[in-house]
Formats: structure tokens, C-alpha cells, sequence
């Protein structure tokens, strides 16, 4: 298991979840994926795609309007 991070503070959507799904599709099962936003929309849609596709999701909030999602690759 690895643990890699995407940053896409400053990104509006629809890119952070473009990147997200790009980078889920290169990881391995049992992976984890830190995804750093700072964008309201992305906060909801992000972890929904996430959940949606059968991944593990947490959400941090690291700062007032900064967000970590951890989202484990489970298949």
C-alpha cells in the first residue's frame, strides 16, 4: 500500500475531480489518494464520485475553507 497526494488548491471544478480520477485510475488497490482542496463544490463533489465508484472516504478539514480527502483505492 502507498500513499500518494494530489494538490489542487486554487482548481475550480470541474478539474479536481478530473485529476482525481485520473490519478485513482493509475493506483493500485489498497492505495491511498490525500486529495488537498480548497473549493466548495469540489468538497462535495470529490468524495460523492468516490463513494459512488466503492472507495473509502475520509474528509479533513486542515484549515478554515482547506479540505484533506483520503480516498482508499478498493478496487
Amino acid at each position: 500500500m502507498a500513499e500518494f497526494t494530489l494538490d489542487c488548491l486554487g482548481e475550480a471544478c470541474p478539474v479536481p475531480l478530473m485529476k482525481t480520477e485520473k490519478k485513482i485510475g493509475e493506483l493500485s488497490i489498497g492505495d491511498v489518494l490525500v486529495v488537498s482542496i480548497d473549493h466548495s463544490c469540489a468538497m462535495k463533489n470529490v468524495p460523492e464520485w468516490a463513494r459512488k465508484q466503492g472507495h473509502n472516504v475520509e474528509i479533513e478539514e486542515v484549515d478554515d475553507g482547506e479540505w484533506e480527502i483520503v480516498i482508499e483505492k478498493t478496487k
